[in-house]
């Protein structure tokens, strides 16, 4: 498939949520296993996210507007999904700012699921968008890849600092909420208790290379984020999936036979 002949790539966003380790160990991150009845990766280990919903795109025009352009208000708009997906898909409240605690999360989980935006959540709460706790991280799309659906996926960080912290699962799209460090989901992976998708797994690796979230956040504002393509590469004895070497990620090749796809 060329990049002429590729699809459109349906704008998502997804967050990478650190906590502290609360037996002193490396960070953690916030993992969900999806549904095996899900289109997208089914069964399989990824970070909290979803599609950017057209109510994303009109409140991202709004906050855009009240930043004096400080941010553009696609990019607002998909880190505006990244909070509402979080909210929906885990419970807590991130990237909001007012009188927030986990009783008030809890109800304003409850109407996001029955109203499905984020805007009147925030009336009836009292809340506001806080951005800057947002951090850019990545962007992929497989746009050259044979896949079901493709996406176009922004990858956020944010911190949640504590580690008592209470998450649930949203019991349509997930079936399984977990903490734990980048290196140890590596290793679940290798050991077979979890299956990663080849832009989870390269994240996974990235983010193993950091022992805090300031550590993760001063790299991820050094380096600037820049549209991973994966591609084939066929020059070897065997073809490879690979991403561009200048994006921060430490291994930026898999044997094609062995990567896991969407």
């Amino acid at each position: 498939m060329t990049s002429e002949s590729a699809p459109q790539g349906i704008p998502a966003a997804t967050i990478i949520i650190f906590r502290n380790d609360p037996e002193g160990g490396d960070p953690q991150v916030l993992m969900t296993v999806r549904s095996r009845t899900m289109v997208f990766a089914g069964g399989m280990a990824v970070f909290p996210g979803g599609r950017v919903d057209p109510d994303d795109f009109a409140l991202g025009e709004d906050a855009a507007a009240d930043s004096g352009g400080a941010i553009t208000s696609d990019e607002a708009a998909h880190q505006i999904a990244a909070i509402r997906e979080t909210l929906e898909e885990t419970g807590l409240a991130l990237g909001l700012a007012g009188d927030i605690d986990a009783s008030k999360a809890a109800e304003a989980r409850a109407m996001l699921e029955k109203r499905n935006e984020l805007e009147p959540v925030l009336k009836a709460f009292g809340w506001t968008l806080d951005l800057d706790q947002i951090v850019p991280f990545a962007r992929w799309f497989p746009k050259n890849e044979n896949l079901s659906r493709v996406y176009d996926t922004r990858f956020y960080l944010a911190d949640l600092g504590t580690g008592e912290v209470d998450v649930s699962i949203d019991n349509s799209e997930n079936t399984r909420l977990f903490w734990t460090s980048a290196k140890g989901a590596l290793k679940m992976a290798e050991e077979g208790e979890i299956k990663l998708i080849f832009p989870t797994r390269r994240n996974l690796e990235r983010l193993a290379l950091f022992a805090s979230f300031e550590e993760a956040r001063a790299q991820a504002e050094a380096i600037p984020v820049k549209t991973i393509v994966p591609r084939v590469d066929t020059t070897g004895a065997q073809p490879m999936l690979t991403i561009m070497e200048d994006a921060g990620y430490p291994i930026t090749s898999e044997l094609l036979e062995t990567v896991a796809r969407g």
